[in-house]
């Protein structure tokens, strides 16, 4: 049995104030769907005999109706090619009663294999010689127990465990995204042959037989060191390779340092560095500048950066103010921010009690959380 294992390509985010001139779409939503489908075309010519996809396939539990369709199209390329495929539900496509429908639930009437779990309990699905064990994201953190409780290992074939959340072993990279459950290590169990994880967006492997694919994209600046791609598995031989898939590219072009040096000279250096290190059009950028003073008065001029921006997708220019330690973003898209992690930081730098500020804290972010899973929600 051969595998290719992905997560977390989040079809359907949109990001960044760009339209495609042809389709008149935002023009990073199409990327995610171009390179989706390139994407399966080369995991294709892999040929595997299932792919597994461990979560969040889609961006929102109410996909955009090209979404619908790229995953369709996907269909029609894997059931062509004799390719099962095996989905989980993730927490960001993931309904919030279980009296209410899921999305995956429409692609089980597609005339494909394909095999998904989305109704928050553990389900088995047997291709080959292998035992597929799926455990979605659950609605409570106790419930992945309560699945895991129901795991019986087959003995004569090989086991494979897909899930969704995050792994008490690198807990200390939480999302703080809605519904983000801790995966109990006694979970991640090695008596599977191969654990296909999802959620974490950077490919790593927590265990000898845990893996997370990482995402597809690069979907925040926070992941601009991270590896994307997917990975070949052979459970059965205990093998697993990094398999390069097609995203938008991401580029870090470094610091300059400000101190004693006209904002003229600064923008021409930010210039100068993005030519070098960017050869692809329509690429993200982030740039820090270190050490801005009031010397350089209102800072960059956008409007000499306009021709080199007009060849990006973004362009993010962080700033450290002189006598300050941490970044801050010029020009971000709103889009694009942690909110909750923005309200973290605001609360902890207010003047109040340890105890005040856990309550804040704490509080604050129950409710954005809930504020951002009602706009996740709303229709396209």
């Amino acid at each position: 049995m051969k595998l290719v294992h992905i997560a977390d390509t989040h079809l359907g985010l949109s990001a960044f104030s760009r339209l495609d001139p042809e389709s008149g779409m935002n023009l990073r939503e199409k990327q995610i769907y171009d390179n989706f489908l390139t994407a399966i075309d080369q995991i294709i010519c892999e040929k595997p005999d299932v792919l597994v996809h461990a979560g969040d396939l889609f961006d929102t539990v109410k996909p955009k109706t090209r979404a619908f369709k790229t995953v369709l199209d996907a269909l029609t390329r894997l059931k062509d090619a004799g390719i099962a495929l095996v989905v989980v539900t993730g927490n960001h496509s993931m309904v919030k009663t279980r009296y209410t429908t899921s999305p995956l639930v429409l692609l089980t009437y597609y005339p494909a294999e394909i095999h998904a779990a989305y109704q928050f309990k553990y389900e088995k699905v047997e291709i080959g010689d292998t035992v597929f064990h799926l455990i979605p994201n659950m609605l409570r953190v106790e419930d992945y127990r309560t699945a895991y409780d129901q795991v019986e290992l087959d003995k004569c074939k090989n086991n494979v465990l897909v899930t969704h959340g995050l792994a008490t072993t690198i807990k200390d990279k939480r999302l703080a995204t809605v519904a983000e459950h801790e995966l109990d290590s006694t979970i991640l169990s090695a008596d599977f042959d191969y654990i296909a994880l999802g959620h974490y967006h950077n490919q790593v492997q927590i265990a000898e037989n845990a893996w997370y694919s990482g995402s597809t994209e690069y979907l925040t600046y926070g992941e601009i060191r991270d590896i994307k791609g997917g990975l070949v598995i052979n459970p059965g031989k205990h093998t697993v390779d990094h398999l390069d898939l097609p995203h938008t590219p991401m580029y870090d072009c470094g610091t300059i340092a400000c101190a004693g040096r006209h904002v003229t000279e600064i923008t021409e250096e930010i210039i100068k560095r993005i030519e070098k290190k960017c050869p692809e059009k329509f690429s993200l950028v982030q740039i820090t500048l270190d050490r801005i003073s009031r010397e350089h008065d209102k800072g960059i001029d956008m409007r000499v950066l306009a021709p080199i921006r007009e060849q990006l997708l973004d362009l993010k220019i962080r700033v450290v103010a002189a006598g300050e330690e941490s970044p801050v973003s010029i020009n971000q898209d709103v889009r694009a921010i942690d909110y909750l992690a923005e309200f973290g930081t605001f609360v902890e730098k207010q003047q109040l009690s340890t105890k005040q500020k856990e309550f804040v804290a704490r509080t604050g972010k129950t409710v954005l959380a809930e504020v951002m899973e009602q706009h996740r929600e709303e229709p396209e």
